[in-house]
């Protein structure tokens, strides 16, 4: 009986690599742009990062990847807080399939990066060229490479590519998932910033704990509000202030001192400066009265 073969069919294939990078940078990296003529791709393994991918700026974090198809113009920089750990790997791949990843980005799941640590293992066997050299524009290999090093990379770079288009409902447009993104963290910060009224904080130590660059959140915080950060954290205090007063359950002085002002006097021009009143005419007003249901308390029960 005749056999008949059955020829596998090679959706992608990668025979050609030019690059293969672990960076662990300074939170003040900040790398200029290039543009080649073939593909690239970065992995975010620790921290954040601004990247420039033709004429827009995205933010990514730890778990997510961008694509950079060929031609085009691609820059990146730390945020100025944490440094940032990142996988780079460029190739070429004259696959039609690979327009699914022009101007894409995704994050990884628990098998993608297990092919990520794979590529990155058989890149350090078959090549004697450090990982972590910007300069590097070619890969020298090993002699003593174990058997099929080079076979193991590509097909890692292979499965990686086919998973992710598998995954396909699952990668966002940058253009649509960025802006997104962005709200959803700047979410979180107005969250902690609420639960921090307590606290007298520095953009400094916003910017630290929140894994952001400092240009980046005050030019959120300006579009948004017209004003900074520290502006608007201001007004929360205040706004809360307004509500303790409203509740009549605290004096100035407490009130002063659960919203972490450093005196009365202080949380006084504060509260004038914002209101146009001071807590004692916020205290009498009609502006007062709109804003609660409440029975206004007791002039007796502050005093300033």
């Amino acid at each position: 009986m005749a056999y008949t073969p059955f020829y596998l069919e090679q959706s992608l294939e990668i025979r050609q690599l030019y690059t293969v990078h672990y960076f662990e940078y300074t939170s003040s990296y900040a790398f200029a742009g290039e543009s080649h003529d073939f593909w690239e791709f970065l992995y975010v393994d620790k921290g954040t990062v601004r990247v420039t991918a033709g004429d827009q700026s995205f933010d990514l974090s730890r778990g997510q990847l961008i694509f950079h198809a060929p031609g085009e113009f691609h820059a990146l920089s730390a945020n100025g807080v944490v440094a940032p750990n990142l996988v780079v790997v460029s190739f070429r791949c004259d696959s039609p399939a690979m327009e699914f990843f022009r101007g894409r980005v995704t994050s990884s799941g628990g098998e993608e990066r297990a092919l990520l640590a794979r590529i990155v293992n058989e890149s350090q066997k078959i090549f004697s060229t450090a990982l972590d050299d910007p300069a590097t524009h070619s890969l020298s290999p090993r002699q003593d490479a174990p058997f099929g090093c080079a076979q193991m990379l590509s097909s890692a770079i292979e499965e990686l590519l086919i998973r992710l288009i598998r995954r396909g409902d699952s990668i966002a447009d940058l253009k649509q998932s960025a802006p997104r993104q962005m709200e959803e963290r700047m979410a979180r910060i107005i969250d902690y910033l609420e639960q921090r009224l307590d606290q007298p904080l520095s953009v400094k130590q916003i910017c630290r704990d929140n894994l952001i660059g400092r240009a980046q959140l005050e030019q959120y915080f300006h579009e948004q509000t017209g004003g900074g950060v520290i502006d608007h954290f201001s007004k929360m205090k205040i706004d809360a202030a307004r509500r303790m007063i409203r509740e009549g359950q605290l004096n100035y002085t407490q009130i002063a001192s659960k919203l972490g002002f450093g005196s009365v006097q202080y949380f006084s021009r504060r509260f004038k400066a914002l209101t146009g009143m001071s807590p004692s005419e916020y205290d009498r007003s009609v502006k007062m009265l709109s804003e609660t249901s409440l029975t206004p308390p007791d002039d007796s029960a502050n005093n300033m």
